[in-house]
């Protein structure tokens, strides 16, 4: 039994954790986190920094390959993917370093282990103590005023073949891979499917990507899912959409993995399997509690984050809501301030920034048209190109067709939704949040003065143009 009695015990010390522990040391709480394997989770090391990185080494790679657009002749260059590696590795470590010196100086103790919740006992009248399980065989109890599971998730694999981890794999393997595939399959167009498809394929890697559903990108607009997939599809991907592929499809060789589909058949190098993530919710001890799950496994929680056990929460990837780092971390914060503060802001999914990191990328925030008709909203889209703004025809190689598209509710007024595809629109799609979040209108944001040329003008224009003002389109 732990010596020390906390406010707050973290299960799990990703990004929903993390920051929940350090908002919490912020309100002046004892708090501990336990984590079985390294402090930052999936973000750090197997997900959102590291692939940022290989995708900014594609990029760079695909300007140098175009830099004759910018009147820039280059003779030779290559592709050290050792080096490109060696960035990657070194951006994930400054930053766990980072992490670590966090919990430092939050004063919140790390106990690196594999915790488990407890029933209630003779140490405590309530389940939620906290029991750690370490390498050596050695455990320990820790007591606890409140819990917070932030466990996180896995990739999921097919129902009917599981990851090898050398030619069958998980976006955990494809990271780990020390020689890029000659041709690489992916089945699976959602966002880390066709974030890889597209670094890949800039990095030289043939790429054909199998969707299941009728269209790449199902959660985005279709205008948005067709123009990425042009996009790429110009760059050498090659794209299968509804197919429905099963135990038959898929047959590994010695040299390979052979895929069939219908009257055809590719022989690839490797496959990355990109169908979702499932909750990492399995021996931790919710049957020693009231928590309810639903089929997924996600944990069910209400608009705070809390449980069934009011005095246990959950954020992040094992609730299953949107599974986006900056989401969990915004969930964690929530429910610690209600855990002791009483009156949170709830997160309000609609107006969370959602992006793919794509070339060229995209961003979204609230519905989409389509989403928008499905619920009956009398809705109307207003769109203005990335070709009318001066800072895009700049920064462009003549490829891109962006655009940013507003939602608007036409018998409100309101903007209810916010896409784009272009040039750098994972930062662009911030100021729309703020926007969102002053509950601000579009006159406002076309009457906002913006820096000329920039790319952010493309919003000021936008903003406009609901209003009949627009300039330059």
């Amino acid at each position: 039994m732990s010596e020390k009695q906390y406010d707050l015990v973290v299960l799990g010390g990703g990004t929903a954790g993390y920051v929940a522990a350090i908002r919490a040391s912020q309100l002046g709480k004892n708090v501990a986190i336990v984590e079985k394997s390294l402090l930052g989770g999936t973000c750090l090391h197997k997900g959102c920094i590291p692939t940022k990185s290989l995708l900014k080494s594609a990029e760079v790679h695909h300007t140098i390959k175009n830099a004759t657009s910018f009147g820039i002749d280059v003779n030779d260059f290559n592709i050290n993917f050792e080096n490109i590696l060696k960035r990657k590795d070194a951006i994930v470590s400054q930053m766990y370093q980072g992490v670590n010196q966090l919990m430092q100086h939050h004063h919140i103790d790390v106990y690196n282990g594999t915790g488990r919740i407890l029933g209630t006992s003779i140490f405590s009248p309530q389940s939620g103590t906290i029991s750690v399980e370490y390498d050596d065989g050695d455990s320990d109890l820790i007591p606890n005023q409140f819990v917070l599971i932030a466990t996180g998730s896995t990739p999921k694999s097919l129902p009917f073949i599981d990851f090898d981890h050398e030619r069958i794999l998980s976006s955990d393997d494809i990271l780990a891979l020390q020689e890029l595939p000659e041709h690489l399959a992916i089945i699976g167009g959602g966002v880390i499917g066709l974030e890889f498809a597209s670094l890949l394929n800039d990095l030289g890697t043939k790429v054909t990507v199998f969707e299941a559903n009728e269209r790449i990108l199902p959660t985005e607009s279709k205008q948005i899912a067709s123009t990425l997939k042009n996009e790429l599809t110009q760059r050498g991907v090659t794209f299968h959409e509804d197919v429905q592929l099963d135990e038959n499809s898929i047959q590994k060789d010695d040299d390979g993995v052979t895929i069939h589909f219908g009257d055809n058949q590719i022989h690839v190098e490797k496959v990355l399997i990109s169908i979702g993530r499932q909750p990492n919710t399995h021996d931790i001890g919710l049957n020693n509690t009231k928590i309810k799950t639903n089929e997924a496994g996600h944990i069910l929680t209400n608009e705070f984050q809390q449980t069934e056990d009011k005095h246990i929460y959950a954020a992040g990837d094992c609730i299953g809501k949107l599974q986006l780092a900056h989401v969990g971390s915004k969930e964690g914060m929530a429910a610690v301030e209600h855990m002791f503060e009483g009156s949170p802001i709830p997160v309000d999914y609609d107006l969370v920034p959602k992006c793919v990191y794509t070339y060229p990328e995209v961003a979204s925030i609230g519905k989409n048209l389509e989403q928008a008709k499905a619920q009956n909203i009398k809705a109307r889209a207003y769109k203005i190109p990335f070709k009318a703004i001066g800072k895009a025809m700049i920064d462009d190689i003549g490829e891109q067709k962006g655009f940013c598209e507003m939602i608007i509710n036409q018998e409100t007024d309101e903007i209810i939704g916010l896409n784009m595809i272009g040039p750098h629109v994972t930062e662009l799609i911030n100021e729309v949040s703020l926007l969102q979040f002053m509950n601000g209108s579009s006159l406002e944001l076309g009457l906002t003065t913006h820096a000329h040329p920039s790319l952010s003008e493309v919003l000021m224009e936008l903003g406009l143009k609901v209003e009949d003002r627009a300039i330059h389109v």
